[in-house]
């Protein structure tokens, strides 16, 4: 057992130096950025020079409505549907087509009563069978109930 915690001790020195390594190199990256740029001068360039472009908002600030941008000039074109004017339409005479669009619609006209008569009795019917089931499932529970 002496031998695994010696192995596992040399695993976690040997891990830390690698990171103690990695975060050196990683500061020596970073390190000559920051040496090259002095900080006063960065500052300054921001205060001249706003970056900012605006498109639809006009700032109140003086300074930053210089970087207020023109709105775009849209391309102008016509539209194909206003510019074709619409075909001439032949009105055709209603009394040359004289034949009704559905073929039974006097079969259906005389016959309607009677189907919603039929309809009504056929929905009570439907509920007086459910009502009918509903019962004879109340007395199978209760008797069910009462053998128990």
């Amino acid at each position: 057992m002496g031998e695994e915690e010696e192995s596992i001790e040399q695993a976690a020195a040997t891990r830390r130096e690698r990171l103690r390594a990695l975060k050196a190199a990683q500061e020596l990256l970073n390190a000559p950025e920051e040496q090259d740029k002095p900080e006063d001068a960065d500052s300054t360039m921001e205060e001249d020079n706003p970056s900012m472009k605006f498109r639809n908002y006009v700032p109140h600030d003086k300074e930053l409505q210089e970087g207020k941008l023109a709105p775009p000039v849209l391309p102008k074109f016509e539209d194909p549907v206003a510019v074709a004017p619409p075909p001439s339409e032949e009105k055709e005479d209603p009394f040359v087509n004289i034949a009704p669009k559905k073929p039974n619609w006097d079969l259906r006209r005389d016959v309607q009563k009677k189907l919603d008569k039929l309809e009504r009795r056929t929905q009570k019917a439907i509920f007086k069978l459910m009502e009918e089931q509903e019962k004879a499932n109340l007395l199978a529970e209760d008797e069910h109930v009462s053998e128990d």
